[in-house]
Order: C-alpha cells, then sequence, then structure tokens
C-alpha cells in the first residue's frame, strides 16, 4: 500500500474506531483481572465465527487491515479515563484508572488468515495473544471490525457469482446503509467482494475505488423544455471545423428515429430531450442516461438516440442509458433491437456497442432470475440488497478465550454448538489432486504438519465422525500479522485484497461455490486436538 494512502486509511481507522469503541463489561472484567493480579496472565483469544452465512458453505474473511491500524494506535487518552472514572462503581480503585493509561498492545501478537481469504464455519479467523486485561478489551472492537466487513463481502461475492463473471457491476447502496459508516464499509468491501464500481465518491477517495454515476430523475424532471437549453454548441471531437448546435442536429434526428420505430414525435417529452442534450454538452464523452423517467418506448429510448445521433455526428461515443423500472429483461432485449436497427438505418456503427444498465431493486434472486430469461442488460446495480444484507443481517461471530498460561481453555455451556475448541491451533488447508480445497484441518500447535501424500486420521465437525483424508498439497493458513505491537506485513490494497479473493475463490469446488444447496466443505480436528477437547469436556462436567 503506499504510504500515502496508508497515512489517510489509518488516521481513517484511528478517528472512527477509538479503543473506547467497545463494552462497558469489558472494563468491568478487566478490573476484576487488575484486582486479583491477573491482568498480565497470558491469555490467547479466537475470533470466528459459527454458521456460513447466507445458506451458502463459504465466507470471506475481511477487516483485517482495520483491526492491524486499531492495535497499533490503541491507547487510552485522559479523556477516555476521566468518562470511565464517572460511570464505572466508585469503588473501582484510581490505581486501575492509572494502569488504564499505560495500557497499549505492545504486547500484543495475531495471527490470522490474510484478508480476501474464503474461510468457513468454526475455523478461527485471527488468534490473539496477549497480557489477559488487554486482550480482553480488544474483543468488541475487533468484533465490530470484522463481522459487518466479511458480511458484506461475502455477500458480494455470492451476487458476483450469481451475475457471471462478464456482467460488471455497481455498488450504489450509500442512500440505503445503516448510517454514513455503514455505507462507506458496505462501499469498501463490495468492491472487495467483487464489484467493479461503486457511487461512493469518499470510498473512491479514501479506497481508490473506481466510482461511477450519472444521473437521477430529479434531473430529468427539472426540465420541461428545448428553451431551458442556454449554451447550445458543441465542439467535434476531433477538433476540426466550427461549433455545431447540438439541439439542432438532436431535433433533425428525432423525427427520423421516431418514423423508423413507427412513434408519434408529439409522444416524446420535450423535457426530457432537453435534459439529455444538456447532459451532453456537459459530458459528450460520457453520455450514458436514465430512459424511464416518463415511457422508455414512447419517449425516453427516442430522445437517447437522438442525441446520439447527433454526438456520433460530432465523433463522440455515446455510452449506453440504464433501466430502473418495469421488465429489465424485456426492455433491454427491445433496446437492443432498437440501437441495432438505428446503427444499420443511419450507418453510425457506434450505436452497435452501447451499454445498457439495470438497476431496479437487484437482489441475488433477480439475477439468478435475470440469467433464465433472455436480457441484453452488460451491468447492474446493486444497493439495498447489498449492503444492508437483508437475508442475513449479522455474521454472528464471537471471540473466545482458548488458553490461559499455556493452560487450555474452553466453553462448555449447554448448547453444544455453542462450545469451543480449546488450545492455540495451526490452521491447514487440504488441497485435492485437482486444486481443489477440500478440507480445513485444526491441530494443537505442537503437531508436525500433515505431509503431503500421507493418509490423516481426523474427526470432522459437527458428528465428530472419524474420517482419514490424503492431501495432493497442504497449506498452513495463519500468518503472523502482528507482532509486540507492530504490524509485521506489508498492508494489501484494497484492489489486492480483491484480487485475492476472486483467487480464493477460484480454489474451491463449484459445487461449494453454488448458491443454492451447496456441496458441504468440511472441518475437522486432528486426532489430538480431539483427545484433548474430550478429555476436558469430561473434566469439566466431573
Amino acid at each position: 500500500m503506499a504510504s500515502k494512502s496508508a497515512a489517510s486509511l489509518e488516521k481513517y481507522v484511528r478517528e472512527r474506531v477509538p479503543p473506547m469503541l467497545t463494552d462497558q463489561y469489558q472494563f468491568t472484567m478487566a478490573y476484576t483481572y487488575w484486582k486479583s493480579g491477573r491482568h498480565q496472565d497470558e491469555a490467547v483469544f479466537e475470533l470466528f465465527f459459527r454458521e456460513n452465512p447466507f445458506g451458502g458453505e463459504f465466507s470471506l474473511f475481511s477487516g483485517l487491515t482495520d483491526c492491524l491500524l486499531f492495535l497499533k494506535n490503541f491507547k487510552y487518552t485522559e479523556q477516555d479515563v476521566a468518562f470511565l472514572k464517572s460511570v464505572l462503581p466508585s469503588t473501582t480503585e484510581e490505581g486501575f484508572f492509572r494502569y488504564l493509561l499505560t495500557m497499549d498492545a505492545s504486547r500484543v501478537s495475531v495471527c490470522s488468515f490474510p484478508e480476501g481469504s474464503v474461510v468457513f464455519d468454526r475455523v478461527p479467523l485471527m488468534e490473539v495473544n496477549g497480557p489477559l486485561a488487554v486482550v480482553q478489551l480488544l474483543e468488541t472492537s475487533l468484533l465490530c471490525l470484522v463481522n459487518y466487513a466479511s458480511l458484506v463481502s461475502s455477500n458480494a461475492a455470492r451476487l458476483r457469482l450469481a451475475a457471471g463473471p462478464k456482467r460488471r457491476m455497481i455498488e450504489m447502496g450509500l442512500r440505503r446503509a445503516q448510517g454514513p459508516d455503514g455505507g462507506l464499509s458496505a462501499s469498501r468491501y463490495s468492491y472487495i467482494g467483487g464489484f467493479d464500481m461503486t457511487s461512493n465518491m469518499l470510498a473512491g477517495q479514501l479506497f481508490g475505488i473506481p466510482v461511477s454515476g450519472t444521473m437521477a430523475h430529479s434531473y430529468i424532471t427539472s426540465f420541461s423544455s428545448l428553451e431551458e437549453v442556454r449554451h447550445r454548441t458543441l465542439a467535434p471531437a476531433l477538433g476540426e471545423g466550427p461549433a455545431l448546435d447540438l439541439v439542432s442536429l438532436s431535433q433533425a434526428w428525432l423525427p427520423r428515429v421516431c418514423s423508423l420505430l413507427q412513434v408519434t414525435h408529439s409522444e416524446v417529452n420535450e423535457g426530457e430531450l432537453a435534459a439529455f442534450i444538456s447532459y451532453a454538452l456537459a459530458f459528450p464523452r460520457n453520455f450514458l442516461v436514465l430512459l424511464d423517467s416518463y415511457s422508455v418506448m414512447r419517449s425516453g429510448v427516442l430522445n437517447f438516440c437522438a442525441v446520439a445521433l447527433a454526438l456520433c455526428q460530432l465523433h463522440y461515443q455515446p455510452i449506453g442509458v440504464r433501466l430502473d423500472s418495469g421488465d429489465l429483461c424485456g426492455q433491454s432485449v427491445e433496446l437492443r433491437r432498437i440501437f441495432l436497427a438505428c446503427s444499420s438505418r443511419f450507418q453510425v456503427a457506434e450505436l452497435q456497442s452501447l451499454l445498457i444498465v439495470g438497476s431496479n431493486n437487484i437482489s441475488e434472486k433477480s439475477l439468478l432470475e435475470m440469467n433464465g430469461r433472455e436480457n441484453e442488460i452488460d451491468v447492474v446495480g446493486v444497493g439495498t440488497h447489498l449492503v444492508t444484507c437483508p437475508l442475513q443481517p449479522s455474521l454472528g461471530c464471537v471471540y473466545k478465550l482458548v488458553q490461559v498460561n499455556g493452560a487450555p481453555r474452553m466453553k462448555l455451556t449447554e448448547d453444544s454448538g455453542k462450545s469451543t475448541l480449546p488450545g492455540r491451533k495451526a490452521v491447514y488447508r487440504l488441497f485435492s489432486q485437482d486444486g481443489h480445497a477440500f478440507l480445513d484441518l485444526l491441530a494443537l500447535r505442537e503437531e508436525p504438519v500433515p505431509a503431503e501424500g500421507i493418509a490423516v486420521q481426523c474427526r470432522v465437525l459437527g458428528g465428530w465422525e472419524e474420517e482419514t483424508v490424503t492431501a495432493a498439497r497442504v497449506e498452513r493458513i495463519h500468518q503472523q500479522c502482528f507482532t509486540q505491537g507492530q504490524i509485521s506485513q506489508t498492508l494489501p490494497s484494497t484492489a489486492d485484497i480483491r484480487t485475492r479473493v476472486q483467487a480464493a475463490l477460484s480454489t474451491l469446488h463449484p459445487g461449494q461455490r453454488r448458491l443454492q444447496q451447496p456441496e458441504r466443505y468440511k472441518v475437522a480436528v486432528s486426532e489430538k486436538l480431539y483427545c484433548l477437547l474430550r478429555d476436558l469436556k469430561n473434566s469439566l462436567k466431573n
């Protein structure tokens, strides 16, 4: 990541995620650790989720960069401590507040999946190691940074899979998002998940995401007649010859288009024509307009073709149109037929390559339905169903203690699905001969690395059934990314993480990428870890 971009991102994270962005009970626990003299005990926590989102078989891991920048700047201020004194019980000793003022992440270490990795339920995404009180206080902030980021990038990846690799995708959900921070995060992590562009200008400025946008219905309906086009002339694109009156050129083309499409000239809305001409005068090389303010087929497409032909006459290449209501598939097919007919009749080849954008409440379901119908939609804009993740509002990441002072810890609980796996672990991904990942194996840190081509016994999570697996390739996943208070790897750019996502998804078997009724991806533990789990569970019960 370039130094200027890294600095602006660090400032953004520092201002957005101060250490006080946490829950009160983190401080009550930290005080109890301090009061009992246990605050310096070495503790290990794991961050993971229990179920893959959206009924699928995978998730994406996002938010690590922000976690590392948060840790780097973790420090309480005098103002923070003054507020804590006002809200914690009056019996809280002054020495605890002095301790908080000295606290930082200088003894914290983190290893994790690389950001942008494909991840699965119950597999630790991050392992956080350090003084018990410190790593306890990190919990809420780290969960906040990972939960939504991973959820929305996973949602974006699913929408990308539903749309297919060729169709371009624009994230346009800022106005529908859960507040400014939700909107900015959605733009960033949608791009990481596979979207091509965003309408969010701040996301483009902060994260280098390509931005795109043209006009709303309000712009078009603000015009009522051609008299409102005050500046009418446009110079040819090649700079040859004088500027010509674009209004007159468009008016000359409109009757010919109406005749070709057998539409009466009086049906065409003059205000819409004025809006299109004004936009073409402002952006002659970026002429893409919204067609459905009045009638797509009786006004919008005729006005567009008239102005587009006038631009072509001046050697400009019009870009295309956007549909925002009605039957997007059916309309797109008819629009393509019209563009090709105009191209043929008027001998204007530029109309053959026009883009058609669709943006009417697009969802994963509607994209899959779109694929099942004839359509000519080149680009889709997705808002509400992307940024709000209505099918699953939270990924449900948790942060659980697995070791204190070298001794394994676990949560037993009344609900077996919420039990945790004790001890520090190594995470291995096993690949088959065809290059696809088929199993994530959790083993204790001290165990030897599984050998390629050698059978390994393990227990599959869920039913704990025994299984023997042989991998053609074994990859140790976790990487050390934060060591003794310092970020220990080069932070990737947003574009780099996006590239990693696509490479990671390609390692999944097609059946596991399937959006509906996917094949199960297995997660297993080594026999040694299983025995530790069994023995510790029995000792806790007794």
